[in-house]
């Protein structure tokens, strides 16, 4: 199947919406880093960011579904978000956003990909460690129709276990629903295990990450178990009198599925790697340009799963707070 037999049919992606809330997550690791009290004053605070700009995908795909295109496109991105932070307590306080993004092709606008998130995250701080339970809800759409519900639940634990090293760990359960594909509707459990370790506070640090994930689908060809590893490494580069950012991150997983797919009449094994490369560069107070290139290399014995990707775009953001 192609992209384009899917004309006037309901999918999505919902591209990286699970990676969200890192940069507020490695704000608060910093401050506790520092000996700073999270909450010193019980005031609310608030923030809204917007953001647009312009990518190329060399190949044009929908993970969800297997289906890849082999062609190329370009897309104009828009990316909202507004949140708050409420502390109860000088411990514990409780973290709400919504997240709207959405990419418009010039040719595959039958993939035009939109999506809201709401999060929402309580958090406890318990001296040596901070303890929590983190939600989401997503809500996806193609080509202005319902496509991808997901619902995810996950209860953490974290702490430095030294000066410069800081541990999360976390359980994963999320049900996604996929619309009009109810063989690919699933749930899934995980678990998660991150280190940071921070060679000069934020001005530079790494991430070093492994995720253990078992989704069980409706239909036994889509049950899979997974092993991910994740390498990221952030540099914060004062350049013309500006601090500048760049992030260099790679990912692999390694998927083995439980049952046959029909199609290749056997057992679907796959490994996937990821590499990406972001730059940051402030142009106004409160506002910046981002660089980014990724590039995916995916190797399957399912053809359609089987491809290599390439996103090479530019986005100027603006914050308040």
């Amino acid at each position: 199947m192609t992209l384009r037999s899917l004309r006037g049919q309901t999918h999505t992606t919902g591209k990286d919406a699970l990676i969200c809330g890192a940069g507020a997550l490695i704000a608060a690791f910093t401050a506790t880093a520092q000996g700073q009290d999270k909450t010193p004053e019980l005031n609310t605070s608030y923030y809204a960011e917007l953001g647009a700009g312009a990518e190329y995908d060399s190949n044009v795909t929908v993970d969800e579904l297997d289906i890849t295109s082999n062609e190329s496109d370009y897309g104009l991105t828009l990316d909202a978000s507004v949140g708050l932070n409420k502390p109860f307590t000088q411990s514990t306080d409780l973290s709400l956003s919504y997240d709207f993004s959405q990419t418009n092709y010039k040719e595959f606008s039958e993939v035009d990909r939109q999506t809201h998130l709401i999060g929402a995250d309580l958090s406890t701080d318990l001296g040596k460690v901070d303890t929590g339970l983190s939600t989401f809800y997503i809500h996806s759409r193609l080509d202005g129709s319902k496509f991808l519900e997901l619902y995810r639940g996950s209860p953490y634990v974290s702490g430095f276990i030294s000066k410069r090293w800081f541990t999360r760990g976390a359980y994963v359960y999320s049900d996604k629903t996929i619309e009009n594909r109810p063989a690919r509707d699933a749930t899934t459990q995980a678990g998660e295990l991150d280190f940071y370790y921070f060679r000069r506070g934020l001005r530079s640090y790494f991430n070093f990450g492994y995720r253990y994930r078992d989704e069980n689908a409706d239909s036994d060809q889509f049950d899979y178990q997974s092993n991910s590893a994740k390498l990221r490494y952030v540099q914060r580069i004062e350049w013309l009198a500006r601090t500048t950012k760049l992030e260099l991150s790679w990912r692999f997983e390694d998927r083995d599925y439980s049952g046959v797919t029909p199609s290749i009449g056997e057992k679907r094994d796959e490994d996937r790697h990821r590499w990406r490369i972001d730059y940051e560069i402030p142009v106004v107070e409160q506002g910046m340009l981002q660089f980014y290139y990724g590039y995916s290399d995916y190797n399957s014995n399912l053809p359609s799963a089987d491809y290599t990707q390439s996103l090479l775009g530019a986005r100027f953001t603006y914050r308040w707070e």
